[in-house]
Formats: C-alpha cells, structure tokens, sequence
C-alpha cells in the first residue's frame, strides 16, 4: 500500500511538472511571430491537407453578411474547408459555437461578431487554445485587437460610408436646387440609424451629416431613430416620421441599404417615386435589391460595401494564420495595416455607375 502511494505521488508530480511546462510554452508563443515559433505549427494542419476554418456570422438573414458568407465560401474552395455557423444574433450562442469550434480543433477562427465589445472573451478563448482569430466587418476596441499578436480584423473604415453618403446627397442637391423645397439652402433630412452603438452606425450618421456640411450647404435633423439595420424597422419608422413630418422632410439618409428600402417602401405607400413626386434616399452596402431600386429609380444612391472582397481577404488571412505563416501582402494577397487590419475601400454607387458594383 504505502509503495503503491509513493508511485500515485510520485506520477502527479510528473503531471504537475509536464502541465506547468505546457503553460510556460503558451506566453512564449503569444509573442512571437506566428510563422517562427513551434506554437504556431501545432495549430496547422498535416502535410497535404487543408486547414480548417471556423467561420462565425453574427445573423444568416443580414443581407450584407450573406454576401460575406458566400464570397468566404467562394474564396475558401481551394484554400480551406470552412465549417460556417450562425450566431442567430446572440453572443451567448456565438461563445458556444467558438468552443465547439475549438473542441473540434479547427486551425484558425473568423469571427463576425454579435456584440464587438465582447470580443475579448473569445480572443481569450482562442489563445488559450493558440487557435489565431480574424475578426471581420464589426471591428472589436483597440485593446482587444493588443491583446494577441494571432488577432487580425478585415473591414472598412465606417466613416468613409458615411462621407461618401452625405457627399451623394450633396450632388444631388446641387443638380436639383428645386429638391430644397422650403428654398432655406439646407437639406432637411431624416435619419435611419443601425444597431445603437454600433460604430458603423454612430460613424456613418456623424460622417454622412459631417460631409454635407463640410460642401457648404446648410442641413437640419427633422427626426432621427434606429431601425436595427432591418428593413421591416425601416419601414415602419419612415412611416412614423412621414405621419409627423412628411411636409418638412427632403431627404432620407440610412446606416444600411435594407433600412433605406424600408423607407422606400414607406414612401410608396404615400404615393412617392411616381407623377414627379420624388424623395431622394440613400444607403451603404450596394446589396442586389439596393442595385435593383437604383435601377427602378428609387434609391438615389448607395456605397459599395465589399462583400466579396472583405469574404475574400478573411479567407486568405485566416487560412495564412491556419497554415502558420504571418499574414502580409505576400501570403494574403492584401494589404496588412498596423500589422492587424485589412481595410478594405467603399466607392458610391449611383444608377450611372451600378455595373461596378454588380
């Protein structure tokens, strides 16, 4: 009895020893690059086959991240296997598929997160792991992006949609001075705002107002509400401020383009968009049913929002990540900001120019 407990003794320490090495081996890796350390090549798959990638979408039924979702498919053919999930809006589910991805013992993770300020947790998770993680389109704060050398984000900066949105209204409103209806030099707008806090939606609404001001013409607030980047909500709160305010309004800016085809449909249901009677309305994204009321004459203009290529770059990094090399231009094809992120540029779009984004 008393050698068969010298001998339990004896392997627990042995354990003990083993699992503090482990831990010492972990930090070490966290800060080095990931192509020159043996932490890195763990993570990567065996000779001849190809990483897999664990992709989690804040929602399937967002019309842009669908676009996302198909373009990270797409570009993922000959490079990955991706295994996609949706996080049906909620950042309890997220946090569980992300364990399950990493039970599964993916190589790399590509997160669109629900909730950006809860990206910490799952960076936490990751390196735990040492399973390096792209984040894409919601853009997590600056001290979580620190936080690990395998974290990289593939977006585009908000405030560009913004600017480019104000600046549609701004061209508009100088080829159509009859579109100032009460002839006081400033547009009188109404304002569909995303998800509240969101930074696409706070810096689209800033930097859309900002750029008409910036032109130098006049612009006033008539109402202002979120829609939740949904188009029934967008609908339904373009219909209240035309109950209210119908004669002051002149113009209808949207964070995205489901919300603005909301207010279009509110719109036409008043009688809009027929015998001269015309409100102009803009959104970001350049979706298809956007592309298909610029067409109709309907939409007045949207931003090219790049759903191919933000799915493409998250492939091409991730799988970089997965097969432990650093991400540059070199192994992603893209360039790498700060290290971290890879921006990708919007355009405006208008009927005159909807080919491009088609």
């Amino acid at each position: 009895m008393k050698k068969l407990l010298t001998l339990a003794v004896a392997g627990a320490l042995v354990a003990t020893v083993a699992g503090c090495g482990n831990k010492t081996e972990t930090p070490a890796a966290s800060t080095a690059p990931a192509a020159s350390t043996g932490a890195a090549a763990t993570t990567a798959p065996a000779a001849g086959k190809k990483p897999t990638i664990g992709v989690a979408i804040y929602k399937f039924d967002d019309t842009f991240m669908s676009g996302v979702r198909a373009a990270i498919a797409d570009a993922a053919k000959d490079k990955a296997n991706v295994d996609i999930v949706d996080s049906q809006n909620s950042q309890p589910t997220q946090n569980d598929k992300v364990d399950l991805f990493i039970t599964k013992k993916v190589n790399a993770l590509a997160i669109n997160a629900v909730d950006r300020t809860a990206a910490g947790v799952i960076i936490d998770k990751a390196k735990t792991a040492n399973i390096p993680v792209v984040f894409l389109n919601r853009e997590p704060l600056d001290t979580d992006m620190k936080k690990w050398d395998k974290v990289y984000y593939v977006g585009a900066k908000a405030e560009q949609s913004g600017t480019m949105e104000g600046q549609l209204l701004v061209d508009y409103f100088k080829a159509h001075p009859e579109a100032d209806k009460n002839k006081d030099g400033k547009i009188q707008y109404v304002m569909l705002k995303g998800e509240p806090g969101h930074q696409d939606a706070e810096l689209r609404t800033k930097f859309s107002i900002q750029a008409i001001t910036d032109s130098g013409m006049g612009v006033e607030k008539v109402a202002e509400d979120t829609a939740m980047w949904d188009r029934v909500k967008g609908q339904e709160k373009m219909a209240a401020f035309l109950a209210s305010s119908e004669s002051k309004i002149e113009a209808v800016l949207a964070n995205n383009d489901d919300m603005a085809l909301g207010a279009i449909e509110a719109l036409k249901a008043k009688g809009y968009f027929k015998d001269n009677k015309f409100l102009p309305v803009v959104g970001v994204d350049a979706t298809a049913p956007a592309l298909q009321a610029l067409s109709d004459g309907t939409l007045l203009g949207t931003v090219l929002n790049d759903a191919k290529n933000q799915g493409a770059a998250t492939t091409s990094v991730a799988t970089a990540l997965a097969n432990g090399l650093v991400p540059s231009k070199e192994t992603t094809g893209y360039d790498i900001t700060d290290g971290k992120y890879v921006w990708i540029s919007y355009k405006k779009i208008t009927k005159a120019n909807m080919n491009e984004a088609k």
